[in-house]
């Protein structure tokens, strides 16, 4: 399966309704270039399946796909994409094997030690960052920064450049090697999130080739 080029993480603390958030995001994007990740670590096992229900229907209407972050009984029961692991989480090769081979499977990196084990680990592509400044992410030390990423992305696995990715930065993390760039704020704070992710799908396109 292609790696999408934007990849929309979900955070209902900062939008409620995120499947109506979604369906408006997706409204200006062509089929394949978008990935909503379903992130909700606090929510129980039956509600999270019910919200990965309602984006995977979204998201198949609109030709995009989902992943949903570490939990793998609830990607497989809503029939997701895929699925977007923790670096110390379960294994990608045997989440490949429940899922099957056409699965996207992530997994969360922050160096390139990082980078090296998912790869070795059988994963589709990783996160990675963050790369620039973000406000949820400073109680954890300095962003890992453009040159960090562009020295993980030789060691052959797809990266998506996380933290502090906007329209106005997106084309320096794809042209420093990133094959994708992932948001939280950028979708669900703006305003009028169709033209947020357009705007994003566009920078991120137009990045010279590393």
């Amino acid at each position: 399966m292609r790696l999408p080029l934007v990849h929309l993480i979900t955070d209902r603390a900062a939008c409620p309704d995120l499947a109506a958030r979604a369906a408006l995001a997706l409204s200006r994007v062509p089929p394949g270039a978008v990935a909503i990740h379903l992130r909700e670590k606090d929510l129980p096992g039956g509600a999270l399946l019910a919200l990965a229900r309602a984006l995977a229907a979204v998201c198949r209407g609109r030709g995009q796909r989902l992943l949903v972050n570490d939990r793998l009984d609830v990607a497989v029961a809503a029939g997701a994409d895929g699925v977007h692991l923790p670096a110390t989480g379960v294994p990608a090769a045997e989440a490949r094997r429940l899922l099957g081979p056409g699965a996207l499977v992530g997994v969360s990196c922050h160096s390139s030690d990082d980078v090296r084990r998912a790869r070795d680990g059988g994963a589709s592509f990783a996160t990675f960052g963050p790369v620039f400044d973000t406000p949820s992410k400073r109680g954890f030390g300095p962003p890992v920064g453009l040159a960090a990423l562009r020295g993980a992305s030789e060691l052959g696995l797809p990266l998506v450049a996380l933290g502090g990715v906007e329209p106005g930065n997106a084309a320096e993390a794809v042209a420093a090697g990133a094959r994708g760039v992932a948001a939280i704020r950028a979708w669900l704070a703006a305003p009028d999130p169709a033209a947020a992710v357009a705007a994003l799908l566009a920078a991120a396109s137009r990045a010279p080739a590393p």
